[in-house]
């Protein structure tokens, strides 16, 4: 999410809902944007959102896309700690309650710490993969 790709003529639910068009089973937009926290910013612009807040609309139009699979880039890099943690536990809801596959990329390793399986890599070469046996939740995270 380091990219977020949002279409500056359309309002936030606009964004988010235009996975409509290419993804049938698609989430309410509404309820991703309430989900991580924009249920007031709906008729805004993204020229009208901090950085922050843009890249929380591309997480939630990600997430409306309904995919099996969510790839994030540093999904809390423009994000403070507070919210940081509510989008970090709405990953973990997707994967737990909805089933979706969360590959997070990040050199947090307090983050890494949520993780199921860590994957370490350098230079293109996995140099690690390990399961945790306790991963710690969003609420535990050291930011």
């Amino acid at each position: 999410f380091q990219f977020y790709n949002l279409v500056p003529t359309l309002t936030v639910h606009e964004n988010v809902a235009l996975v409509k068009e290419i993804a049938p089973d698609a989430l309410s937009a509404t309820k991703m944007l309430e989900e991580v926290g924009l249920s007031d910013h709906l008729k805004n612009f993204p020229s009208e959102l901090s950085g922050g807040e843009q890249q929380r609309v591309s997480i939630a139009r990600a997430l409306a896309k309904n995919p099996k699979i969510l790839l994030c880039d540093e999904p809390t890099g423009a994000l403070d700690s507070q919210t940081g943690v509510l989008v970090l536990k709405l990953l973990l809801k997707m994967a737990r309650d909805y089933g979706k596959t969360i590959v997070i990329v990040t050199h947090n390793q307090n983050i890494a710490k949520m993780a199921d399986v860590v994957m370490r890599v350098k230079n293109g070469k996995i140099l690690s993969c390990e399961e945790q046996e306790n991963p710690v939740s969003a609420d535990d995270i050291d930011w």
